[in-house]
């Protein structure tokens, strides 16, 4: 069976997830999403607000689950038998990021390889840190998540 993890802290979901998830579906059997969570991080939205979230766009997506976890995400795909990590490429910037995270991945867990799909155009100017930049001065981020995500 061929699993992935997208992981991320989806602070909130965006639309540019949504788009990299439904786009990476008929490549795998199942896709899980995974929460994760990193103590040092401020969050704008608790980890059961995120997932209720993530929850409502996917629903009745069977081949979509919603997984929460803390620590390396090699060693989460391991407890899951993932043997893929999905990650989304939105810049150059992502790019070289996103490469680094993927090599030390491969030398901890040869057998877990990093797919990485670039973003729709449309969409690649939204970011979870712009959302929440949005949310904090009361702006309206409708466009910019889904639209089962109601803030």
């Amino acid at each position: 069976m061929k699993i992935a993890v997208f992981p991320g802290s989806f602070d909130p979901i965006t639309r540019g997830h949504e788009s990299i998830i439904r786009r990476a579906l008929p490549l795998f059997d199942e896709i899980i999403i995974g929460i994760g969570y990193n103590s040092n991080k401020n969050y704008y939205f608790s980890q059961e607000r995120r997932e209720h979230f993530i929850r409502l766009v996917f629903e009745g997506e069977g081949k979509v689950k919603v997984m929460r976890y803390s620590g390396l995400t090699v060693n989460f795909c391991k407890e899951i038998n993932a043997t893929y990590i999905l990650r989304g490429l939105r810049t150059s910037a992502d790019y070289e990021f996103e490469r680094a995270i993927a090599q030390m991945n491969q030398n901890m867990a040869p057998e877990i390889e990093t797919v990485f799909f670039v973003s729709d155009p449309a969409l690649s100017h939204i970011s979870s840190t712009i959302v929440r930049d949005i949310l904090l001065f009361n702006g309206d981020v409708s466009k910019f998540v889904p639209g089962a995500v109601k803030i």
